[in-house]
């Protein structure tokens, strides 16, 4: 069968909705984050500067961004590291885009896209010392939880896209139960269970009353999260330079139903393959494992004609010798023998087109892409009619697993 490919804009993604049941938050916490110091819990405020209050008060949108002691001292610190802010501002450029786009689509407030310069420094590799992964530095119950696959093939805590969908899919789901912003990015750091004790301890939902009651560093994160909001946006003021993205802004996107060597496909387009594989960084072996029951995305840098037929060819024509059993990852940190699962094809619901009704409308109905429903049903351009039938994959899930035996 020849692969189909679809070249779409980067930030063409879809992704199944996330969600977790009330007992499943209770136990599902980002418990550990990297990049954020640890400082003096009871700092001096020296350098009281109401211009600081007032900048913080100008950029504030949905999320409070309280001006105290507590901020003042981060505001120091992240204005301070001029060269780190610097690449924040030049990896911004690529990846607040996938971030906005993905928080949208759950109604979270755009400032939510700060948190992994303080999760990661924007990161997608990075691994704390608890085994939190990737930009938003989820820790692997959390991940299964909203819906991330990990397995020998493929981390997606590591994918920026499915990540930030389960990131905002976690923050619809703290606001709902907690009221509060800051609150929620609270128990995106520590879980909802240590925020709601803290707030029966200090009967009160404001985090800077209950804040003496959290785990020490949910007490210096949010006062981290507000800094770098601040820095962010008044670099110029600090003399902080915007550094040049290491990602280039022209890609484009390809659906695979088949597996793909990353390091074959950069030899293709005459790329090193650490630019390729740092624009799709879950693929742990630089393998893509796709299939015609589940594609696959890749991205990769605008593919110019004279290596079009190149990557055409590769695409349709190589066949990778590899063993595709697909093995669950686990998370007990011990050494586990490979054990075959069985993968079950997405589930697939048909969707009628009704009179009026467009791609862009379909998408937005089922949380998807434009760009997934013409690989779906095979759509050569934008145009339907009604009582056209389109087919709707949904995220799959294996039933029949058998699990991996500890060595």
């Amino acid at each position: 069968m020849k692969i189909l490919i679809c070249f779409v804009s980067a930030c063409a993604v879809a992704f199944a909705s996330f969600s977790a049941t009330a007992q499943q938050q209770q136990k599902l916490a980002i418990t550990d984050t990297t990049y954020v110091p640890v400082v003096d819990e009871t700092p001096t405020f020296h350098n009281h500067n109401y211009v600081y209050k007032a900048r913080l008060d100008s950029i504030q949108k949905t999320v409070p961004l309280t001006y105290n002691e507590f901020v003042q001292n981060y505001i120091d610190i992240y204005a301070g590291r001029k060269d780190m802010m610097g690449k924040m501002i030049g990896l911004s450029s690529y990846y607040f885009p996938i971030f906005e786009k993905a928080l949208k689509s759950y109604n979270i407030p755009e400032e939510i896209k700060y948190l992994p310069i303080i999760e990661s420094s924007m990161n997608a590799h990075a691994v704390s010392r608890v085994g939190a992964t990737g930009l938003w530095q989820f820790m692997f119950a959390t991940a299964k939880g909203y819906g991330l696959n990990m397995d020998n093939f493929v981390d997606e805590r590591k994918d920026p896209i499915q990540a930030s969908y389960a990131a905002a899919a976690y923050f619809r789901d703290a606001y709902e139960e907690l009221g509060d912003w800051l609150l929620a990015i609270a128990a995106y750091n520590c879980g909802m269970g240590n925020v709601n004790r803290a707030i029966a301890k200090a009967d009160s939902r404001d985090f800077w009353e209950i804040r003496r009651f959290l785990p020490m560093e949910t007490r210096n994160y949010v006062p981290a999260f507000i800094a770098a909001v601040y820095v962010m946006n008044y670099s110029g003021s600090h003399q902080i330079k915007a550094q040049k993205s290491p990602f280039l802004k022209n890609t484009d996107t390809i659906q695979v139903n088949r597996f793909v060597s990353l390091p074959s496909l950069a030899e293709a387009m005459n790329i090193d393959v650490d630019e390729l594989w740092s624009l799709n960084p879950s693929y742990k072996k630089k393998i893509v494992n796709g299939s015609v029951q589940a594609p696959k995305r890749v991205i990769l840098p605008k593919v110019d004609l004279a290596s079009f037929t190149k990557v055409y060819q590769l695409l349709n024509e190589e066949e990778l010798e590899v063993d595709k059993h697909i093995v669950l990852a686990s998370n007990d940190g011990k050494t586990t023998k490979k054990a075959k699962i069985t993968v079950h094809k997405p589930s697939i619901s048909y969707h009628k087109v009704a009179s009026g009704q467009n791609l862009s409308t379909i998408a937005n109905k089922y949380n998807v892409e434009v760009q997934d429903l013409k690989v779906w049903n095979n759509l050569k351009g934008s145009s339907i009619v009604p009582g056209q039938r389109l087919k709707i994959y949904h995220q799959a899930e294996s039933k029949h697993v058998t699990r991996p035996m500890k060595g």
